[in-house]
């Protein structure tokens, strides 16, 4: 419990749960940006409710901090320096490549399918549910993740007063809950562009 209170009083807490959801929304705005740029197949909501999120990227940004957050602070080892991206392109390759694995059963038994069954058309996939060139850009993302994109949400984050950052992420937990209830209570399923 003093654990629990020693995380809280830190701002850990809010700062993961913001964390989880900027990343969800940058999700988001990925899939689309692939989705009407890059596939050309037009616009729908690539997330699983109406807001702008994918939380499978959340998921995803806070395991990659977890994985890899005490490597990414290691500097004093030079050899280490070396092979650290390596190392980490692989790691984020991998565990991300394990949450999508994971969440097209999750959704599969949840909601009968899963977003991405595009993938049958790639070359190397496993029953249309991941595939190596998703993989390999996870990877790429990982690494602008841990080495770019982290620390400026750090240097965000650590702006705000801890009463200000608690309303900020209670009023994101507000937002999400309520578009979590109403697309559960009007049955809304996306339809999504390229399947």
């Amino acid at each position: 419990m003093k654990k629990i209170r020693e995380l809280w009083e830190k701002q850990t807490v809010q700062k993961l749960f913001l964390c989880f959801w900027m990343y969800a929304v940058l999700g988001w705005c990925y899939e689309v940006f692939l989705e009407v740029v890059v596939y050309r197949w037009g616009f729908t909501n690539r997330g699983e409710m109406f807001g702008p999120y994918c939380p499978i990227y959340g998921v995803g940004a806070l395991l990659f901090l977890l994985c890899f957050g005490r490597l990414m602070k290691k500097k004093d080892v030079k050899w280490l320096n070396i092979v650290k991206p390596l190392l980490i392109f692989l790691g984020c390759m991998a565990v991300a490549t394990a949450v999508e694995l994971a969440a097209s059963y999750i959704l599969e038994y949840t909601k009968g399918s899963w977003p991405w069954q595009t993938y049958a058309r790639y070359k190397y996939n496993f029953q249309a549910r991941i595939a190596l060139s998703t993989s390999v850009r996870f990877g790429l993302g990982g690494l602008l993740f841990l080495y770019a994109v982290q620390p400026f949400f750090d240097r965000l984050l650590a702006k705000p007063k801890p009463k200000v950052l608690n309303i900020i992420a209670l009023t994101v937990l507000v937002i999400v809950a309520a578009d979590f209830i109403l697309t559960k209570a009007t049955g809304y399923t996306p339809v999504l562009a390229g399947t």
